[in-house]
């Protein structure tokens, strides 16, 4: 397939890669003018965009991705797959796949799980959005770019599935690390208290995929001086993007607040380039009536 890839960032620049290793024909556009290996660079957004048979985006938020799609959606081919793979507000993702559809194009909101590891070892979770054609037509890339692509609706829905499940992990993790933080005063050796949480019915991903605490568990960037898998910053981007969709939907998300909160605290006291299970030291560090 020809492809248009704009956006070549920690998670678009692996995702390209991987599609050109596969044999597709890459052309790609980022502001930066960094090019994968394997990737043709074009000079605009609408160069990259036009013939192709697919252009995938991963970009910043939904100012961007709106900015953008005013560029390549006069420039596609009636019947290319348009596939965002950008995290972004639901209405964005909704109001660029209905000006995608006006002209023909195949949108799929095509939000990703995984992070940079993912992307680099092509195991990500695709969260679609978009018509059953256009789930069909993009099958083929996101089985090179991942390991699984659920169809989960309508546009917007693959977007809404992505800040449902981020608000889930963002409450996990600050629960984990809460969890911790007590065993900790009250005399607990992190292992044992990993060894019995993670056979119990505190099992959750947060611990026992990614513990936060270092040495404990399986590796995770608290081995690393909690350099990012996930970076504080995109979780809190995340949560927020939460609690405006939570906003408009009238729907009540108190434990989604509450970790927005923590996070927002976290990332203004300077954790915002840390992993975000680092709010683990910065919670041991607290006492009872810290924020």
């Amino acid at each position: 397939m020809k492809i248009g890839f704009i956006g070549l960032g920690n998670m678009g620049a692996p995702m390209a890669a991987n599609l050109a290793k596969a044999g597709h024909d890459v052309t790609g556009f980022d502001v930066t003018g960094v090019m994968p290996e394997g990737v043709s660079p074009a000079a605009s957004a609408a160069e990259a965009a036009a013939g192709r048979d697919a252009v995938i985006t991963m970009l910043p938020n939904g100012a961007i991705l709106r900015a953008v799609y005013a560029e390549i959606v006069p420039a596609a081919a009636p019947g290319t797959a348009m596939i965002d793979c950008s995290t972004v507000d639901v209405e964005s993702a909704r109001a660029v796949a209905a000006e995608a559809e006006a002209a023909g194009l195949l949108p799929l909101d095509a939000p990703v799980s995984g992070g940079i590891g993912g992307a680099s070892a092509g195991t990500l979770t695709f969260m679609v959005g978009g018509s059953d054609a256009g789930f069909a037509r993009a099958a083929e890339l996101f089985d090179i770019m991942g390991q699984k692509a659920v169809h989960c609706g309508t546009p917007g829905a693959g977007q809404s599935a992505k800040i449902c499940n981020n608000m889930i992990l963002g409450i996990s993790m600050l629960g984990v690390c809460e969890a911790f933080s007590l065993a900790d005063r009250l005399g607990l050796d992190r292992q044992a208290m990993f060894d019995v949480v993670s056979t119990s019915s505190g099992y959750c991903w947060s611990l026992n995929a990614y513990c936060p605490a270092p040495g404990v568990g399986p590796a995770s960037p608290a081995d690393n001086d909690y350099k990012p898998g996930f970076a504080a910053a995109l979780m809190l981007k995340d949560l927020r993007l939460s609690q405006q969709a939570a906003e408009a939907a009238d729907a009540p998300t108190p434990m989604g607040a509450a970790a927005t909160a923590l996070y927002e605290a976290f990332v203004a006291g300077g954790g915002g380039g840390k992993d975000f299970s680092a709010i683990l030291p910065h919670l041991s560090a607290l006492g009872r009536g810290g924020a």
